[in-house]
């Protein structure tokens, strides 16, 4: 079992990266994780895999949802690009890329 944390930064936005990752049965496989992504000093979003599993909305994606305002710590939505078998960063890349162009 490892965790890997650090931040990312990307012109004026940062995100914040948590991931618990397990070696045991070959190439490490993501086991938990949290990812922040932030404008300067404001919180724009967050992901994790904390099960919501009597949210019927997340339940296409569960565990993996995104946290948005307004009630940003309330307010879930499904996250399809988020997975335990592959890497998470790239999209996550992308998401702060398409940002910077609008």
């Amino acid at each position: 079992m490892a965790r890997l944390t650090g931040k990312l930064e990307i012109g004026n936005y940062c995100i914040v990266v948590r991931e618990k990752l397990s070696f045991a049965s070959g190439p490490g496989q993501i086991t938990g994780y949290g990812y922040e992504v932030w404008r300067g000093d404001e919180q724009l979003s967050w992901y994790d895999s904390q099960p919501h599993p009597h949210d019927p909305v997340l339940a296409a994606t569960h565990p993996h949802h995104k946290h948005i305002p307004p009630d940003i710590k309330h307010h879930r939505i499904p996250a399809p690009e988020l997975s335990f078998t592959r890497p998470n960063l790239p999209f996550l890349i992308r998401e702060i890329e398409q940002l910077l162009k609008n």
